[in-house]
Order: structure tokens, then C-alpha cells, then sequence
């Protein structure tokens, strides 16, 4: 009888423990009505994806349910729906107030007995199912959120590290009460959310000691551009909560996901943080869980992942995408203790996929430049002018006018309320994925991010230009300027059968360019790259510990402290600079010209000027095939070609062509070649095609004699030009002279093409003439030019100008 009547009070705990609990292994996507999305989300990802391989900690979810019967019992919910019926729903003056009350009755009031029985011993039962389970974090789960049209991503709290059972049902009326922060409220509002239909639910889920370890977040489309072919994760040391409220600049890596697929090398670049602070555990000190804390030196110069772990949330990623089918954002802990790496939260992401897919494109280009405050990450490519509003905090709201530029030190979903009403968001600290990033993000604002001293360097109520369409450098300029938006209706504008190509510099503005209605890249100039990436001269790197400067050698340590060695820095960084852009146009053909630096030029990058020598006339000097095979230069070229065959061979990227710069001779591009080969890069192994650029008299003239030993011609048209009629295209004295449309320009254009045309060689042109001039448009199609390249800001234009030359064509042809 006694076993009897146990048997019936244990069925009768598992009904009532259902009711206000459900454990992970029995949620999914379907259960988002009861849970919410976030924890439906990890539910279905426990159930179905733990068996591919991702760790997802154990854990389990209270019930809309039991939120619901928590406001009943203690006549809640007709309170607080009158107290926002009074709330000011044009100004929101008194959000701040009617939140305030709002939140203290809720934890003013009692949760019924029957469910904190039920948390508690859904937490045992947690206990017995889990090793080692030192802490649960708890975290609020909206009924209806991180659905695809609405994310309340940071809407609502989340609390680390509890340990007791009392403090547990404790933490959960904290979440109860935090559907109605300021913000929250502010949210549904915004969204259309009727308040009382929206339930929440806490999930209660293992903790991950990511505060000995690591923490960040990942995205399965490169978050500013929507390019849908790498992974963007973004890490620091300690708890993620830094990294998710931007409060530390963190480790950045992308990620190729055809490589992940192909066993080729994923990692398309790893760039390091300053990841000054990390959030670690207080053990309850002051009612808080959490706090920042120093990141140690020797952190700070570490990587907080290592490749295999890079790796391995790549493949976890585009498990996750695949699984639901759609673009996500992935939260991920490192186990300081275990070293385990877990996912402990996706969601969809709902700045992109939410987009529909357009087809005109805008470009923002600025007609002046002026006095630089401050850079920082950009995030999208627009132009935006107004008067800076510094702020110290949300409360300061009042100050902030409609299309004033906003400038802080952070903000977090407290200012969400106030940032529609600028034009502009500035701050200090944080990365691609913090909370400014991301709300600039959802409302196509311009936003700077890690800009460091912008509350120092810009005075309040000073006029300033936000400009983010200088690639991924953002920068605020001094007084209001003027700026260019053209619209490229792709629809409209017509395919030319010219081939079309880009002329890029940048490496991460692969990501933004590749939509574009181009065939490729033309001109990817290596020495760009060099410059923006290493910052290092290559011989600086080789003969560290010759180098006679020690201000120079502090430099090039602080920049190489992540790496091996110094030879590794270069080697790798470029490799990745180029494979980022040549993934983002795979498979289409990318043209990697080697460096084309002049002496003077080399001089400048770190380190430079011990090793080049002082010309009078460097335009015309040691520069381009000569310095390749010179013993001068010829171990920094041999770094160059090495970072190429990595290229090629490591990520297998072998849509990459080379192109070699300022050939004079043959018999010089013969030794150009012997060299390459020399170094591992082989004209025809493994399909490498190399071209030359056609650039001075001499290419025009043994046109066909360059092409017994080159697969291509690019032609440089302002060297061309300058060296067909003796103008140095930098002096003013003479700048009128300077014509790309002369006549005897244009007739070493038609030969040089048609030589090219005759030993069956690709010849393209790389320069702004034909977006420029349309009559130089119409007289390379009319020579039978097989491409031509643009800068992007010059696409728009010289794709129109190709189209109607070869209407033209076509109709005199007729």
C-alpha cells in the first residue's frame, strides 16, 4: 500500500514537473509556443545535433505555463497591463518609470510552491544526468523569440554561474521580470507585440567554465555584406558576454566553407584583438555573478582559438545552417577545464535573410576629404553627416535630436529606444558583433565601432562626416562634406559580352564586391596587400636581428608576437589576404599582379629603409620584374611567391593568375620565370597561368615574343600612356600633356591588342579611361579588347559605356 501510494505522489511530481519544466531531450522547433525560441532552438539541437558531433550542454526549460500561472496567482497580469496602458507610446517619457514598477512587482511577488518544487527538482535531476555540473546559467527565452521576423536577441537577462537551488528559483522570477526592461517593452512596441500575449520561459543549461577558457559568437554569412560563402567568428578570453555587448575587441576569423567541405585549408584569416578585459565569476559577490577583470599580456597576444578549433565551429556551423535550413547566429563557450568547445545558443540570423534580394546596387564615394578624428570598424558602406551628441549613457536620451551622430563609449540593448533617432553610431569599444554593430545592422544605419578615443578626439555638437565606404575602415571626418550615392540598376544597365572586372586593393572588400555583375578580378595589386597587412618590408622581416633601429624592432615584434616566426607573418597574412579575395569570387578568375612598389615606396613600410636603395627618378628604376631575380630583392620576392603557392595549393584556389609588373624585356621575364619556379611557383604545374603586364613601349613592340613565354596581357594604360609620350604622370607642370585618348597612345593600344589577339593570348586593360570616356569604350571594343577592369565606384558607368559601344558596333557591323 505504502509502495502503492509512493508510486502514484512520484507519477503525480512528473505531471506537475512537466507542467512547469521540460528538459532539453524532450523540446523542439515545434515547442517554441511553450519555451520560446531560444530554448526550443538548443532543445532541437540537443535532440538532433549532439549525434552529429556538436556539444551542446544539457539542460532544461521552464514553461510559458508556468509564467502564465506565476502572474494569475499573483493577480499580475491586469496590473501590469494597466500600468502600460498608460504608457507614452509617442515620446516613451515615461517608459523608464512604468518599466521600473513593472519589474518590482514582479519581484515583489511569490512563486507558488508546487513551481519552485518543480526547478529544483528539475535541477537534481540535471545533477544526476551531468559531470561535473559546478553552475547553471539561466537565460530568458521570449515565446516569440528569434523568429526569422522579430529577434529579441539581447532584449532580455541572462545570470551565470548559480549554484543553489533557492538562488535558482530566485534567478527565474529575474527573468520573469526581465520581459519588461525599458528595452524590451520598447521592442514588442517598435515590432507590433501585443505585451500580455508574450510569455517567457528560462532555460536553465549547464555552465561551461568559458571564464577559465574562451567565449564568442559566429555567424554563417559574413555579417556586414550577406556574402553567404564563409563563416565570420569572433572570440575573446573569459565569458562571451564581452564579446556579445562589444565591451572588448576580439579575435576575428573567417572561414571558407567550400574548404571545409574539401579538406582544403578553411581559414581565410585570423586577425587579433585587443581583448583588454575578460568577465570571469565573483562567487556572489555583491549580488552579481560576474565581472571584468585584466586580460594577462601573454593573452592579449594569443589567439583565443587554435586552428583545429577555428575548424571544428566552422564544421559545427554549417551543420547548424544546414540543419535549419538558414543564414544562423551561433553563440560558442570554450571549457577552460575540459578544453571542450560547446554551442550554447543559435539562433537565425535576421539582418540579411530577411532582405530580399535587390537588384540595383549603391555606391557612396566622397567628392572631398578633410581632417580624420577617428577609425574604427566600419560596418556597411554609406556616408552620413550631422552634429556629434556625446552621451555617457541611455539616460542621457533627451540630448540626442533626430540626425544627430551618436558617440559613446558602448552602448548595450539599453539604448535601443533612443538609436533610431541617429543618423549615426560612433562608439569606443567593440566589434563586428557587438551590440552597436548589430543594430546598425538591422537598421541600415552607419555605424563605427572600436573607433578607441572617438569620445576624446570629436567635441559635442561639432559637425562631422561618418564615412564607412572607404573599405573596412571607417572614418569620422572633420565638418560636414559632400559625398557621391550612385544606384547601379543592374536590370537596367544589360550584360556586355566584354568581360567586366573589378580592380580591388583591399582584401576584405572581396565580400562586399562579389554580388557585382563582374567576371572577376583584373587587378588584385599585391602591394596593397603588403602594405595594409604586413606593414612590415620583407628584408625587415628575414634580417630582424640586423635591423639598426630599435624603435623598428618594437614595431615589427608587437606585429609578429602572434607567430612562430617572422617568416611565417608574412607568408601567412598575405596568403590569407589573397585567398579572401580570391574565395570571394570563386570560381571566377582573380589576376594577383606581384608587388609593384617603388624603391621609395618599399622605403616606407617598416623596417624599409635599411634595405632600398635612394634613386633620382624611382618611377623609372628598381621596380616591378627587374627587382624579382636582383639579389637585392630576391629572398623578399621568394616570401611573396611562397605566400602564392599557398594560395594554390593550401586552399586550393587556383582560379588565382599572376601577373608580373614592368617587364622590360623578355630575356628579364625568361629570369622572372626561372625564379618562380625556383621558389615552387611553376608556369602550366597545376594549371598557374601568368601574365605580364603590358605597360611600356617595349611590350608593345615584342608583343608577340612576350607572348611565347606569358599566357596573358594586362594592360597598364597610365604607365603606358606616360612612357609612350615622356610625361612624368606626376608632375603638374606637364599633367596636360597627360592623355590616355592621344592618338599615339590609342595606336600602341591596337597593337599591342592585336598581337595579343593573333598568338591567341587574353589581353585585358586595367584603368578608369573607359568608364570615364565613352569613346575609349567604344574604341577598345572596336579592337576587340577582351576585358576590361574598373574600381568599383567606377562599374556602374563603364559597364553603360561597353553596352552601348557594342549596340554600336553591332549596328555599323550591320
Amino acid at each position: 500500500m505504502i509502495i502503492g501510494m509512493s508510486f502514484a505522489k512520484s507519477i503525480i511530481n512528473k505531471i506537475i514537473m512537466s507542467r512547469y519544466t521540460l528538459p532539453f531531450s524532450k523540446l523542439s522547433n515545434n515547442d517554441v509556443a511553450e519555451v520560446g525560441g531560444k530554448n526550443a532552438s538548443l532543445g532541437e539541437m540537443f535532440s538532433e545535433l549532439t549525434a552529429e558531433g556538436i556539444a551542446i550542454p544539457d539542460g532544461f526549460a521552464t514553461t510559458a505555463e508556468a509564467y502564465r500561472e506565476f502572474l494569475k496567482q499573483n493577480d499580475l497580469k491586469d496590473e501590469i497591463a494597466h500600468l502600460l496602458d498608460d504608457l507614452d507610446k509617442e515620446d516613451f517619457k515615461n517608459l523608464k518609470k512604468i518599466g521600473s514598477k513593472i519589474r518590482k512587482k514582479i519581484m515583489d511577488a511569490d512563486i507558488h510552491e508546487d513551481f519552485a518544487e518543480a526547478i529544483k527538482e528539475a535541477f537534481d535531476e540535471l545533477k544526476d544526468r551531468t559531470e561535473n555540473l559546478s553552475g547553471v546559467a539561466v537565460r530568458s527565452s521570449a515565446t516569440a523569440e528569434d523568429l526569422p521576423e522579430a529577434s529579441f536577441a539581447g532584449q532580455h537577462e541572462s545570470f551565470m554561474n548559480i549554484t543553489r537551488k533557492d538562488e535558482l528559483v530566485h534567478t527565474v522570477k529575474r527573468c520573469f521580470a526581465s520581459l519588461f526592461t525599458d528595452r524590451a517593452i520598447k521592442y514588442r512596441e517598435d515590432h507590433g507585440f501585443e505585451h500580455m500575449k508574450v510569455a517567457l520561459s528560462a532555460g536553465v543549461q549547464k555552465m561551461v567554465r568559458s571564464d577559465k577558457g574562451a567565449a564568442g559568437v559566429a555567424f554563417t554569412i559574413e555579417p556586414d555584406t550577406g556574402f553567404e560563402e564563409v563563416i565570420f567568428i569572433n572570440g575573446s578570453w573569459g565569458l562571451g558576454e564581452n564579446i556579445v555587448g562589444g565591451v572588448v575587441q576580439g579575435d576575428e576569423f573567417y572561414v571558407f566553407k567550400r574548404n571545409l567541405e574539401n579538406g582544403a585549408n578553411p581559414i581565410l584569416s585570423k586577425e587579433i584583438g585587443g581583448k583588454a578585459k575578460m568577465r570571469v565569476y565573483t562567487d556572489g559577490e555583491d549580488d552579481k555573478t560576474t565581472k571584468n577583470v585584466d586580460t594577462p599580456k601573454d593573452k592579449q597576444a594569443k589567439f583565443c582559438l587554435s586552428d583545429d578549433e577555428i575548424e571544428t565551429l566552422g564544421h559545427w556551423c554549417t551543420t547548424i545552417e544546414k540543419h535549419y535550413d538558414k543564414a544562423m547566429d551561433v553563440e560558442w563557450a570554450k571549457d577552460g577545464e575540459s578544453g571542450k568547445l560547446f554551442v550554447v545558443q543559435a539562433r537565425p540570423e535576421t539582418v540579411h535573410s530577411s532582405k530580399e534580394e535587390s537588384r540595383k546596387l549603391k555606391n557612396y564615394s566622397l567628392k572631398s576629404k578633410g581632417k580624420i578624428l577617428a577609425t574604427g570598424n566600419a560596418i556597411g558602406d554609406k556616408i552620413t553627416a550631422g552634429k556629434a551628441r556625446i552621451l555617457n549613457s541611455p539616460d542621457e536620451s533627451d540630448k540626442l535630436e533626430e540626425g544627430e551622430v551618436l558617440v559613446t563609449e558602448i552602448t548595450n540593448p539599453d539604448w535601443d529606444p533612443i538609436l533610431k533617432k541617429a543618423s549615426a553610431i560612433v562608439t569606443n569599444s567593440g566589434g563586428r558583433t557587438s551590440h552597436a554593430a548589430i543594430v546598425a545592422r538591422e537598421l541600415g544605419a552607419v555605424a563605427i565601432v572600436g573607433a578607441v578615443d572617438a569620445t576624446d578626439k570629436i567635441e559635442d555638437g561639432q559637425e562631422i562626416t561618418v564615412s564607412c565606404a572607404e573599405g573596412q575602415k571607417g572614418k569620422v571626418y572633420e565638418d560636414k562634406l559632400e559625398w557621391e550615392e550612385k544606384e547601379i540598376d543592374l536590370d537596367e544597365i544589360g550584360e556586355p559580352e566584354t568581360e567586366v572586372m573589378l580592380i580591388l586593393a583591399n582584401p576584405k572588400s572581396g565580400y562586399r564586391y562579389a554580388h557585382y555583375p563582374v567576371d572577376g578580378v583584373g587587378l588584385l595589386r599585391l602591394e596593397f596587400a603588403i602594405n595594409n597587412t604586413i606593414k612590415a618590408h620583407p628584408l625587415a622581416l628575414l634580417n630582424f636581428d640586423e635591423l639598426k633601429d630599435e624603435d623598428t624592432k618594437d614595431e615589427i615584434n608587437k606585429l609578429t608576437e602572434a607567430y612562430a616566426n617572422k617568416e611565417d607573418y608574412f607568408t601567412e597574412r598575405l596568403s590569407m589576404a589573397v585567398a579572401t579575395i580570391a574565395a570571394s569570387f570563386y570560381p571566377k578568375e582573380v589576376i594577383v599582379r606581384m608587388s609593384d612598389f617603388k624603391s621609395n615606396e618599399y622605403a616606407d613600410l617598416l623596417g624599409g629603409a635599411q634595405f632600398e636603395p635612394e634613386e633620382e627618378n624611382p618611377m623609372l628604376g628598381f621596380r616591378g620584374a627587374s627587382r624579382y631575380y636582383h639579389e637585392k630583392y630576391k629572398d623578399g620576392f621568394r616570401l611573396e611567391c611562397e605566400a602564392m603557392k599557398k594560395v594554390r595549393e593550401d586552399y586550393r584556389l587556383d582560379n588565382v593568375k599572376l601577373m608580373i609588373p614592368f617587364c622590360r624585356t623578355v630575356e628579364e621575364g625568361k629570369k622572372v620565370l626561372k625564379t618562380m619556379e625556383e621558389f615552387g611557383l611553376k608556369r602550366g604545374e597545376n594549371g598557374l597561368e601568368v601574365y605580364v603586364m603590358a605597360e611600356l613601349p617595349s611590350n608593345v613592340s615584342g608583343a608577340e615574343r612576350f607572348a611565347e613565354i606569358f599566357d596573358g596581357f594586362s594592360i597598364g594604360s597610365n604607365d603606358l600612356t606616360q612612357l609612350t609620350l615622356g610625361v612624368d604622370r606626376d608632375s603638374q607642370l606637364v599633367s596636360d600633356i597627360f592623355n590616355e585618348k592621344d592618338e599615339e597612345v590609342k595606336d600602341a593600344l591596337a597593337r599591342v591588342i592585336s598581337k595579343a589577339k593573333k598568338a591567341n593570348r587574353k589581353i585585358g586593360l586595367c584603368g578608369q579611361a573607359p568608364s570615364d570616356f565613352p569613346e575609349m569604350a567604344q574604341f577598345l571594343v572596336e579592337q576587340g579588347i577582351d576585358s576590361i577592369s574598373f574600381n568599383p565606384d567606377a562599374i556602374a558607368k563603364g559597364i553603360e559605356n561597353i553596352v552601348k559601344a557594342e549596340k554600336k558596333s553591332e549596328m555599323e557591323n550591320a
